[in-house]
């Protein structure tokens, strides 16, 4: 970092972070403002911003939202996430607490199977309906919902986009993915459980009124048109199979998130204008210049200098290495997207694990995937799905700011990163 380009990117991010963080001016405004800023300082140019691979607008991402929103419009157009919400509520006796550890159960497990952004697309709207006939607040929901959604898809090679960098770049196996962390993603599960019982503990008031109406609902009577429902839940299945099938056909999401999306609306009496109004634009354009802004930081050598100091800070000590590679990661994508840092740290850890003999239990790609997902949790912008539940809720004029979401999210962030190196200490190296 001896050029002035690299300390003006470091700048227009520190900006830009700080006024999303104050919520002054709109995230999406600001998020654009410094993707201008980083194209014109030439921290970034327009082929680096757009084509390139690994610091540029990720496509991928972009596309796989656009995909999903417009099978999730179809989908509420049938009255689906209606039924799902009585039955949900019905099977909890409209216990507020019950409620919520259904639907953070049911998230955390989706989203190990498909991807976390896909799976709170899905539920998001059933707890928009669950929180309105319930009279409940619905930031609580969704904050414990997304972070369920990070923890879960830890679990698996296909749970979080980070997983697969770090999977190809190691070797790893879907069923290395699940033996390595789904024990612990379990366990960090259920203390989330436990924090969201602390933490949104005013959030639960029990409405008996309500319950009563709820509970004398048939659900079936929410379905407005099953001939499209029908539709709908083929091409999501098919849509879900292309995800979990992807070591073998080697289709990226975004593809057959497009396909599907396609597919539906071309089967369907869905009309095209209001299938597409139902994507959230705004937050696919926040996303845009976020990725702009990080590949500033890339193309400057910002992120690889980072990287490289955590490296050397390492050395060849397995056990420190593993801890602070784990730590680290979980404090930096709190701030950047994880996404673009897995990228750059991928190369270096594979450096790590041959300096330090091979690593036949891959410790250090587990903690750098342990660190990566869960230090998503940690602010409003760590992890793509926390962006897309915040839009959601912006959209349905429950605005949830940066600071009620992460006031949580560093204190889940704190508990379950303890709960991983303690994990990782125990199973690598204490009986390892």
């Amino acid at each position: 970092m001896n050029d002035w380009q690299s300390w003006a990117a470091v700048v227009v991010f520190v900006g830009a972070y700080a006024l999303i963080i104050s919520e002054k001016i709109h995230r999406v405004a600001v998020a654009l403002g410094g993707a201008g800023l980083m194209l014109a300082i030439g921290a970034t140019d327009d082929k680096s911003a757009f084509y390139s691979e690994h610091s540029g607008v990720d496509w991928n991402v972009i596309f796989l939202l656009m995909g999903m929103m417009m099978i999730v419009g179809v989908l509420k157009k049938t009255g689906m996430f209606e039924y799902l919400a009585i039955w949900s509520v019905k099977r909890a006796r409209a216990k507020p607490f019950r409620v919520m550890a259904m639907l953070v159960v049911i998230t955390a497990v989706a989203s190990a199977l498909l991807d976390n952004v896909t799976t709170v697309l899905l539920i998001a709207p059933v707890t928009l309906l669950v929180c309105e006939r319930l009279a409940l607040p619905v930031a609580p929901f969704l904050i414990a919902e997304v972070m369920a959604s990070n923890i879960g898809g830890t679990a698996t090679l296909v749970g979080d986009p980070p997983n697969i960098i770090i999977a190809s770049r190691a070797g790893l196996t879907f069923n290395a993915f699940l033996v390595h962390l789904a024990p612990i993603v379990l366990v960090l599960v259920i203390a989330l459980l436990a924090l969201c019982r602390v933490m949104f503990r005013k959030s639960f008031v029990y409405d008996d009124d309500r319950a009563a109406e709820i509970m004398a609902l048939e659900e079936r009577e929410a379905i407005k048109d099953p001939r499209l429902l029908v539709q709908g839940l083929v091409v999501l299945a098919l849509v879900v199979a292309g995800f979990v099938l992807h070591p073998v056909l080697h289709y990226e999401p975004s593809v057959v998130a497009l396909l599907g999306a396609g597919l539906l609306i071309a089967v369907s009496t869905a009309e095209t204008r209001e299938v597409l109004q139902e994507v959230e634009w705004p937050t696919l354009a926040f996303f845009a210049g976020l990725f702009i802004m990080i590949g500033g930081l890339i193309e400057t050598g910002v992120i690889g200098e980072i990287s490289k100091g955590l490296a050397d800070a390492i050395g060849d000590n397995e056990l420190g290495g593993s801890m602070t590679l784990l730590s680290a990661s979980a404090v930096l994508s709190g701030i950047v997207d994880n996404i673009p840092y897995v990228a750059t740290m991928a190369p270096i850890t594979s450096d790590l694990v041959h300096n330090m003999g091979g690593d036949s239990d891959h410790v250090m790609w587990w903690a750098l995937a342990l660190g990566a997902d869960l230090g998503g949790n940690a602010t409003a912008i760590g992890a793509s799905a926390n962006v897309v539940v915040l839009g959601i809720a912006e959209r349905n004029r429950q605005p949830i700011s940066f600071w009620q979401f992460t006031k949580y999210g560093m204190v889940v962030t704190g508990v379950t990163v303890a709960l991983a190196l303690g994990y990782v200490w125990l199973r690598y190296f204490a009986l390892g």
